[in-house]
């Protein structure tokens, strides 16, 4: 090979990679990159905080939003909402039954 090929084969990979970071700052900008974008304040209001596959065509989401969260069955035919609880729904409902029989007698049932 020539020094003539490699200097078009240096300058063909320096132009692939700056087109590579140049498409990648203008997803960045758009806001088409995954994750977090920095220099945003805000929080986000909503996640995904867990999916469960079913089966080949469905699948169990729980989705948090704000101060609750929502058990989502997607499906083939349609989405439905199975179940709507404050956000740390099983963790917070377990806590409350391991205080013992006589602390969860009245309260217990009227919180329900």
């Amino acid at each position: 090979m020539d020094l003539d090929q490699y200097i078009r084969f240096l300058m063909a990979l320096v132009f692939v990679v700056a087109l590579i970071m140049v498409v990648a700052w203008v997803m960045r900008r758009a806001g088409m990159a995954g994750g977090t974008v920095r220099g945003r304040t805000r929080q986000r209001r909503l996640s995904v905080v867990e999916t469960l596959p079913i089966d080949a065509k469905r699948r169990l989401i729980l989705v948090r939003r704000d101060d609750r969260e929502h058990l989502i069955l997607l499906g083939a035919n349609g989405d439905l909402l199975v179940d709507s609880a404050p956000a740390g729904g099983f963790d917070s409902a377990l806590a409350g039954t391991d205080a013992g029989p006589a602390e969860t007698g009245a309260l217990g049932s009227e919180a329900r």
